[in-house]
């Protein structure tokens, strides 16, 4: 099959990616790296996330904190940065022809920032107010609190943001040696989508990435998993809904089982039609969103159901999902619910490719990790291989008392009162 984008390495590392796309009206540019909250230590927790605000804070090009913000919205361009558990992004999308200039701006500020004092400690009260917004959105927070309880006091187990404490302390030293280990080639991608000039972008990228050092990549600290009995974590808050996270352990994903698990997922809680909706909010009433998620990551899974839940109705709603994930153990999913349910994930697949961020962002993400890409017909053709034996099989090796996990925000104190209730039927 033919490939629908190019990779070039540089002499140095870096990785570059083009999707070219001479159809779209729009172009973008996505620079990830792989620096995360799973390669910090406990003493800079929340530095990922802090050097990322922080580029746009002014660079050696552009020293006034303003001037990229007020640069990109000049060109009409939509941009933003993120920090994940194992990588930071960087990006813009702007009209093609605007390409050159987006691509200037995004790598300034990913080549040479500049770490002012002044602007750290202003930053640093934004960072602690994000953290404190966090808070106050248990339905965010408590996704948190699900892996705290997994992985517990190790960098799978942290905040992306970092812990407050941790932040006020972070230092001009903090950003330079983390970014001199982190920001380097090698570990470093650039991602150009839509329609541009590929011999003009890769002139450019050459000219501001030509010199970024070629050190090793440092591997992140393995992940350490152990369990023998369902768990469960409260935190208490008074609130007019119980918000809670039940799931399991799963695998990476570089498991060959990771396309049964993502059609598990979307026939227990993927969308209107999914079972869990279904029985949660249209039959129990019980709930506004009810949904089934598998996130895989280098070394460790998880698949969970999320939902925010009637304080009163709490009980038998933990009853209900025990049950629906039992009965995928037990059962095949009926031919006519499996394929509505493939042609749901494929179509929304196809849904989400249409702008040139968003293939930008499928493309550079399976890159940035799995050192592998994909095409969307090849994607397709994997789900579409999928049998409901290997939902049963896959549901069967992962459903199971020994990996259950709960973790609820909400007026709640006493954890033997979910204990009793975490057993699969």
């Amino acid at each position: 099959m033919k490939k629908d984008f190019k990779k070039i390495t540089l002499k140095n590392g870096l990785r570059v990616l083009f999707v070219n796309r001479p159809e779209s009206l729009a172009a973008s540019v996505l620079i990830l790296v792989e620096a995360g909250s799973e390669y910090e230590t406990k003493r800079i927790n929340g530095l990922s996330h802090f050097l990322e605000h922080m580029t746009f804070k002014g660079t050696a090009n552009r020293p006034r904190p303003m001037q990229i913000a007020e640069e990109l919205a000049a060109l009409g361009a939509q941009s933003n940065a993120f920090t994940s558990q194992e990588y930071t992004g960087y990006w813009a999308k702007a009209e093609s022809r605007k390409l050159p200039k987006i691509l200037e701006i995004v790598s300034d500020l990913y080549l040479n920032p500049v770490f002012s004092p002044d602007e750290i400690e202003k930053e640093r009260g934004v960072i602690i107010q994000e953290l404190n917004m966090y808070e106050d959105t248990p339905a965010r927070k408590v996704q948190d609190i699900f892996l705290s309880l997994l992985y517990g006091d190790q960098p799978a187990g942290w905040d992306v943001g970092g812990e407050k404490e941790i932040i006020k302390k972070l230092t001009n030293n903090d950003f330079a040696s983390y970014r001199k280990e982190r920001y380097v080639a090698p570990g470093t991608l650039v991602v150009v989508a839509g329609k541009f000039d590929e011999k003009a972008a890769m002139a450019q990228i050459k000219d501001y990435f030509g010199k970024l050092p070629r050190r090793p990549v440092k591997s992140k600290t393995k992940t350490k998993e152990s369990q023998k009995n369902p768990q469960a974590l409260l935190k208490f808050k008074k609130s007019e809904q119980s918000h809670c996270v039940l799931g399991f352990r799963a695998f990476d994903l570089f498991d060959k089982r990771r396309y049964a698990i993502e059609v598990l997922a979307d026939v227990l809680g993927g969308g209107m039609s999914s079972r869990l909706f279904k029985r949660v909010r249209e039959e129990l009433g019980a709930a506004y969103y009810v949904r089934a998620d598998a996130d895989l990551f280098l070394d460790h899974g998880i698949f969970a159901v999320s939902s925010g839940v009637d304080h009163e109705k709490i009980d038998i709603v933990i009853a209900a999902i025990l049950e629906e994930c039992g009965k995928l153990k037990d059962e095949l999913v009926p031919a006519g619910e499996f394929q509505r349910t493939k042609d749901h994930l494929i179509g929304n697949l196809i849904l989400g490719l249409e702008t040139s961020d968003e293939l930008a962002s499928y493309y550079g993400g399976q890159e940035i990790l799995a050192k592998a890409m994909l095409t969307p017909e090849e994607l397709i053709k994997k789900i579409n291989a999928v049998t409901p034996e290997d939902v049963r099989n896959v549901a069967r090796a992962i459903i199971k008392d020994s990996g259950l996990n709960f973790a609820v925000i909400g007026p709640y104190k006493n954890e033997e009162r979910f204990g009793k209730l975490l057993k699969i039927k």
